[in-house]
């Protein structure tokens, strides 16, 4: 039988691999900000599954022509349970999911279960567009903030804003950070201090 530090150390490491992650993958989504998430979280040992807007696994093209290949459509994975919604920006990716019925009922039900929800960029627009979290604390790109301050205390000066089971972020320059504080809600601070190391990024 092992030490307790090496059961510890590889319980949390099953803790950690067993935590799941959808990312909304949309038309005209911002490339930088659902690759670096996708990557960072697969990184931190979560399980990613990448999400096609619709019913098929069709290329889909982002914002600035990059085509990317989702892991399923969202039509598949929509009723089963994740740890954390990811809703990369752009403002193409974020109007799409604003008019998605299936968006607005997946965001639902997360927020009634508890479950973490993150959103860069344009896509906090998505969550006042299905009345997500109204009330809390978030941040967004600066262009959108007039389509938020009425519903939600809006922060200027953080580029990450966490309030409860909501993290928002600003842009592209920004997701790195997003992505770690995402990575360090489920898979805790030492992990994303360790991803963020191999990256050469610093993160508090």
């Amino acid at each position: 039988m092992g030490s307790f530090s090496t059961l510890t150390r590889s319980f949390c490491k099953f803790v950690n691999m067993s935590k799941s992650a959808l990312i909304i993958l949309a038309p005209g989504a911002e490339e930088m900000e659902f690759i670096i998430a996708a990557d960072v979280l697969r990184r931190a040992g979560i399980k990613v599954t990448v999400a096609g807007l619709g019913d098929s696994t069709e290329p889909v093209k982002c914002s600035r022509d990059i085509l990317i290949v989702p892991d399923t459509p969202l039509s598949k994975v929509a009723s089963e349970k994740f740890d954390v919604v990811v809703l990369p920006g752009g403002l193409g990716g974020s109007n799409a999911m604003g008019d998605s019925s299936a968006v607005g009922e997946l965001l639902k039900n997360q927020e009634a279960s508890g479950g973490l929800i993150a959103a860069i960029c344009a896509a906090p627009t998505v969550l006042a567009k299905h009345g997500i979290a109204s009330g809390k604390s978030l941040t967004s790109y600066p262009s959108m903030k007039a389509q938020l301050v009425d519903k939600y205390s809006y922060v200027d000066d953080k580029n990450v804003v966490q309030d409860g089971n909501l993290i928002t972020s600003r842009g592209p320059g920004t997701a790195y950070n997003f992505a770690l504080k995402i990575s360090e809600e489920l898979a805790g601070k030492e992990k994303a201090q360790e991803v963020a190391k191999g990256l050469l990024l610093s993160y508090d």
